[in-house]
């Protein structure tokens, strides 16, 4: 990589690795769970307490950004880093995501994607040149390549025409983004559930030369298998000097599979949407806090939590809270969780550090089934 962005690996434990993705903003420890701030926040945080769980990146994204406020409002007003107080690493993603979930409200072509907006209607182009221009006025450390992101299951001649036309859109980002000094670019694997298809698209983006590479359309309706099977596809193809990011994945026994295939970096929405409605994470398992066998229930959330909110306040205070429709109900466990995503990565990298990653999953696994979980 370049003299301003550099990625080493310290260890290696079976595929798992164990490095420092460094920017001039700060050092990404790597493997690494990025709580996503999709419009600039993350949601019922705030950015030094996320820091302080753990938090070396967040995510933000360009499409909602590109909405409300506005990417030259931002860069106005400092850009992103100033305008959300968060001085350390950002990745934005480019809003390929959103032309599947939003697949009712855009036009998809060779040029790029146009928009309705779901806030109020009013029509936006998104074109790889495009994203990369919001992405540089926001001013993002890492940003992605525009990639078009398919659900599955689909046919494999869909997942090779979007393959196709995200290999184009990759070129195009990569021109567009042209030289940040202290930012990197990254490129998104795609080819749905096809094993050919991830080869090819890896192989030509390795040509192509980013900074880092992601899978993406994962995790967006395919069996954990799956995934895992593709991740395996991938990774022989992508260079060992370059860090490897799994978009939107995912679950903590998600995250654990997919580092020990080799993956650096996650990202999702999945533990502050939980906790703002009432489900933790703890090393015991899940637990639904609406449910009443917690109505009377002393115990805290997790007495080894590195949140001091999950080691004090009882489960019968939080149920409360969560039944009352409370805010410090979603402030509170959205910590909680996020605190657990962190000390899992950290565990993580202890163990890759240590040599033992298997007999760490086993023991989180273990607890998981031996606990009180209601699914692991």
């Amino acid at each position: 990589m370049r003299d301003d962005i550099s990625f080493t690996v310290s260890a290696v434990d079976g595929a798992a690795r164990l490095g420092a993705l460094a920017t001039p903003r700060g050092v990404i420890r790597t493997p690494a769970f990025m709580p996503v701030g999709t419009a600039a926040t993350v949601k019922a945080m705030y950015p030094e307490a996320v820091r302080a769980l753990g938090a070396d990146i967040v995510l933000s994204n360009t499409y909602h950004l590109m909405l409300a406020p506005g990417a030259e409002r931002i860069a106005s007003l400092g850009g992103l880093h100033k305008f959300m107080n968060w001085p350390h690493p950002i990745l934005t993603d480019s809003g390929g995501f959103q032309i599947m979930s939003l697949a009712k409200l855009r036009k998809l072509s060779e040029k790029g994607v146009a928009f309705q907006s779901h806030i109020d209607g009013s029509l936006h182009e998104l074109t790889p040149e495009r994203a990369m221009e919001i992405q540089r006025l926001l001013g993002s450390d890492i940003q992605m390549q525009l990639d078009e992101c398919v659900r599955l299951p689909c046919s494999g001649e869909e997942a090779e025409r979007a393959m196709r036309l995200s290999l184009r859109w990759a070129e195009r980002s990569k021109i567009a983004f042209g030289a940040q000094q202290g930012r990197a670019v990254f490129s998104i694997v795609q080819g749905g559930a096809e094993k050919d298809l991830r080869i090819s698209s890896a192989r030509a983006l390795v040509a192509m030369g980013f900074d880092g590479y992601a899978i993406g359309g994962l995790a967006v309706g395919e069996p954990q298998s799956v995934m895992l099977d593709m991740i395996e596809t991938v990774i022989p193809h992508l260079p060992e000097d370059k860090p490897r990011y799994l978009m939107g994945v995912g679950a903590p026994d998600d995250l654990l599979q997919s580092l020990m295939r080799g993956i650096d970096m996650f990202d999702c929405v999945m533990p502050t949407r939980a906790g703002r409605h009432g489900m933790v994470f703890t090393r015991r398992g899940r637990l639904n806090l609406r449910n009443a066998r917690f109505a009377d229930d002393a115990r805290p959330i997790d007495p080894l939590s590195s949140s001091s909110v999950a080691r004090t306040f009882s489960r019968a205070y939080w149920r409360h809270l969560v039944k009352s429709g409370e805010i410090l109900a979603m402030m509170g466990l959205t910590e909680v969780n996020l605190a657990y995503y962190q000390d899992l990565m950290a565990g993580a990298r202890r163990a890759i550090g240590e040599g033992r990653l298997s007999a760490f999953v086993d023991e989180i696994r273990r607890a998981w089934i031996e606990g009180e979980a209601e699914g692991a």
